[in-house]
């Protein structure tokens, strides 16, 4: 059984790395490899504070800012993410961090940590692509929010929270664009692609450990599933 996370770097560097969150969470996953020989699980490392802080500096060094530049820049932000992920799985993860989903043959050994690709995607579409390649159903979206709501909740006091909504309905919540940097609960191009693959994707809250080990073991649980 593989299972998808697609791990916000929100969570893993939201400005330094967040190590007490890196440490419980590396406990979580030790202890469910252990207890289920037949588990697999692919990371994909989002860019977090590091990404926003150097294309915020790229932009105000230059005062206008390319997209595919800024891109890269965020790029290179979720794979220095990814191969810290990488390392502390240890012999879990003998296989280099993937910066290309497109071309992933083989997955060796429990976990498989995967990185930015190229611009005009970002780390969500790549967990949609390794999600399709390795036969997951689903992506765990795990980011610093619990859930999906009407509206921004940081704007809007009316905002509600859904537990449910179909890709449609998401769609029209986020738009269809990809911008560099937006910030949205999973990226409108990885959601058009996971909608016509059939994948459904669930949005939680990284930090609450004991709400993810209810969504692995198929419990109820806080937050909203897509698709």
């Amino acid at each position: 059984m593989v299972t998808v996370i697609s791990l916000g770097g929100s969570i893993v560097a939201p400005e330094n790395v967040d190590v007490p969150f890196l440490k419980n969470f590396l406990s979580l996953i030790r202890e469910l490899l252990a207890r289920d020989e037949k588990r697999r699980f692919i990371f994909v490392t989002g860019g977090g504070g590091p990404a926003r802080t150097w294309q915020r500096a790229y932009r105000e060094i230059c005062g206008t800012a390319a997209a595919e530049e800024a891109d890269w820049i965020g790029i290179m932000a979720t794979r220095l993410n990814a191969q810290l992920i990488k390392a502390i799985m240890g012999s879990y993860c003998p296989q280099e961090v993937i910066i290309d989903p497109s071309k992933v043959d083989l997955f060796v050994g429990r976990v498989l940590v995967a990185a930015g690709w190229k611009p005009g995607f970002s780390s969500d579409y790549d967990a949609v692509l390794l999600a399709e390649r390795f036969k997951a159903d689903s992506v765990i979206n795990l980011s610093n929010i619990e859930q999906v709501y009407t509206d921004d909740p940081r704007k809007n006091p009316g905002a509600k929270p859904i537990d449910a909504i179909s890709w449609e309905d998401f769609l029209r919540l986020t738009g269809e664009e990809w911008v560099p940097g937006k910030n949205v609960p999973f990226d409108p191009v990885a959601s058009r692609h996971a909608a016509k693959a059939g994948l459904k994707v669930i949005c939680a809250a990284g930090r609450d450990l004991p709400n993810l080990r209810k969504i692995l073991s198929g419990g109820p649980f806080l937050g909203t599933l897509i698709g």
